[in-house]
C-alpha cells in the first residue's frame, strides 16, 4: 500500500483527481466526522471505466444518454470520494463538508448520518469481485482519514447496508471486510 504521495490538506486528498460537486452543504457540527459509510455505483448498472459518475454527482447526467438515467438524472447527490476499478480515486467534496451520499440512515441510534460521515463509494456492483487496487487505495484512503479526524476509528466504518437496511445492499456481498481490515494500518 503506496500511501506516501497522498495527504490530506484543507480537507482535500492531494494526489487525487479533484471534481467539486455542487451537491454539498455544510455540517450542523463541523468537528464532527465520526463515521466512513462504504458505497458502491456503477453506472449504468454494471459499466465501469466511463464518466457518468462524475456527470451524475455534479448535476449533468444528461438523461437521453441511456434508459436508466431517465430515473436518475435529476437526483442531487454526492460522495466525498470516488475510487474506480484501477484504484484511481476522484474526490468531489471536501471532508469537512457535507456529502449527500446516505440518504435516510441510522448508525447506533443517530439519524441523518451524512451530518457525521465520510462517503465513499466503489466502482462496481453488489455482486462482482472488487480489485485488489481498489482494496489497496481504499486502505490508504481509510488510513489517512483515521489520522486527519480523531473521532474516527476502525470500528466506525459501516456500510451503505449497513445505515440503511432494507433500503440499501452495497456495497453488498462482493465486498470483502475482511481484506479491507486486514489492508488498513493500526
Amino acid at each position: 500500500m503506496n500511501s506516501s504521495l497522498m495527504n490530506i490538506e484543507q480537507h482535500w486528498l492531494t494526489d487525487v483527481i479533484r471534481i467539486p460537486s455542487p451537491n454539498f452543504d455544510g455540517r450542523p457540527d463541523q468537528q464532527d466526522i465520526s463515521l466512513i459509510v462504504i458505497h458502491c455505483i456503477s453506472l449504468p448498472p454494471g459499466h465501469f471505466g466511463n464518466h457518468y459518475i462524475d456527470q451524475l454527482f455534479c448535476n449533468q447526467l444528461a438523461p437521453d444518454d441511456h434508459p436508466y438515467f431517465k430515473g436518475i438524472y435529476q437526483l442531487k447527490v454526492s460522495a466525498h470520494v470516488l475510487v474506480k476499478r484501477d484504484g484511481t480515486c476522484v474526490q468531489y467534496v471536501p471532508f469537512d463538508k457535507r456529502a449527500w451520499h446516505a440518504g435516510q440512515s441510522n448508525y447506533c441510534g443517530r439519524g441523518r448520518c451524512n451530518d457525521f460521515s465520510i462517503g465513499i463509494e466503489l466502482e462496481g456492483t453488489e455482486l462482482i469481485v472488487y480489485t485488489d487496487r481498489q482494496y489497496e487505495q481504499l486502505a490508504s484512503v481509510i488510513g489517512l482519514l483515521l489520522k486527519a479526524y480523531p473521532e474516527l476509528s476502525r470500528s466506525r466504518i459501516a456500510g451503505h447496508s449497513d445505515i440503511a437496511p432494507g433500503r440499501k445492499t452495497d456495497p453488498g456481498a462482493s465486498f470483502d471486510w475482511k481484506k479491507l481490515g486486514d489492508l488498513l494500518e493500526d
